[in-house]
């Protein structure tokens, strides 16, 4: 699966209830618009009432508003949309047809505006907010869920959208303001971003059980020279990983097969199409094994990356200050290799 193309996001949304507005069947006792919506979209509001009312008077007292100004708003909004929306009979409107057209389009605009103001102010409660949080598929499977779990344990009510896809994409992510936080891999260093190291994870050499290499413990990559390698595309943290690592041992690897996850990638390992470096697995895979690289030294590490200079929400800042209190052990639940290969 291509996570690229794939990725999975999991969102948690609260309901958000009907505008106050025109009550169905167009009763004049509905509730007034909530100040934000008459605040982002005054003139579409003001019509709204005037319609609901069919009476400028009634209409002004509801907006907070006089009723001199309401009056020059219509004018001017009927002015600039070249037709009249009301007829007048004394002081008492209706709707013209145009008016009724005009009226359908306002309230679903006065509407999404409301809802879009009820979301954000949702997202940003300091209990119940949401966390739009974005990480490496390698630590989907036990290091996320573990630290969500802690998280949760003093912020229960607290919403996480999850988006788990390569580094490049999540920065991407970031910069577009669809996530808060990633944890990624290598840690950026960009002007427009912000990087913090928490921890690094040690890589494999992980070759077929029935490989040349597989009775050893510990192995120098510049011994893997010769080999086919089994890695992940272009564009991801591992591969420039793998890259940087191969040059420093003197040599370009070969590159048999490129894939998008980590476990396709000790599958064919284990079905003899070549050796990978990999971050260990949450499980144990059979026909393969994991070795430890002495030279040279084999770790990614792993940073907390956002947005330079975007304010945070309260349950981001929460979040954010967590993870940054898990500095040097935020993948302490990983798997530890057996006692003879430390």
């Amino acid at each position: 699966m291509s996570p690229s193309r794939n990725e999975k996001d999991s969102h948690i949304t609260s309901g958000a209830g009907r505008l106050p507005g025109r009550a169905p069947g167009g009763a004049a006792d509905a509730a007034p618009f909530d100040p934000v919506t008459l605040a982002l979209t005054p003139r579409l509001a003001q019509f709204a009432a005037v319609a609901r009312h069919e009476h400028v008077t009634r209409a002004a007292h509801e907006l907070g508003i006089p009723q001199s100004s309401l009056s020059r708003a219509l004018a001017r909004l009927e002015e600039d949309l070249g037709v009249a929306l009301f007829a007048r009979h004394g002081r008492s409107l209706t709707l013209t047809t145009a008016g009724h057209t005009f009226l359908a389009s306002a309230e679903r605009a006065l509407a999404a505006v409301g809802q879009a103001a009820e979301t954000v102010r949702s997202d940003a409660d300091p209990a119940t907010g949401k966390v739009a949080f974005g990480f490496l598929h390698t630590l989907g499977w036990e290091t996320v869920p573990s630290l969500l779990r802690a998280f949760r344990a003093d912020h229960p009510r607290v919403r996480f959208s999850l988006v788990q896809n390569y580094g490049e994409a999540m920065l991407d992510r970031l910069r577009a303001g669809e996530l808060d936080l990633c944890l990624t891999s290598p840690v950026p260093d960009s002007a427009d971003l912000v990087g913090r190291r928490l921890d690094e994870q040690r890589l494999r050499l992980v070759v077929p059980d029935d490989h040349r290499l597989a009775r050893r413990k510990r192995v120098r990559l510049a011994e893997a020279a010769e080999e086919s390698f089994v890695t992940l595309e272009k564009g991801y943290g591992m591969r420039r990983i793998l890259d940087s690592l191969c040059a420093q041992a003197g040599f370009r690897p070969r590159i048999a097969f490129e894939g998008e996850e980590a476990e396709t990638i000790r599958g064919l390992v284990a079905a003899g199409l070549g050796v990978a470096l990999l971050p260990p697995p949450a499980i144990p895979r059979p026909g393969v094994r994991e070795l430890t690289v002495t030279a040279p030294r084999a770790v990614r590490e792993i940073g907390l990356a956002w947005l330079a200079g975007r304010p945070d929400t309260p349950p981001v800042a929460a979040f954010k200050k967590f993870l940054l209190g898990r500095r040097g052990r935020l993948l302490r639940a990983e798997p530890q290799p057996p006692l003879e290969e430390r």
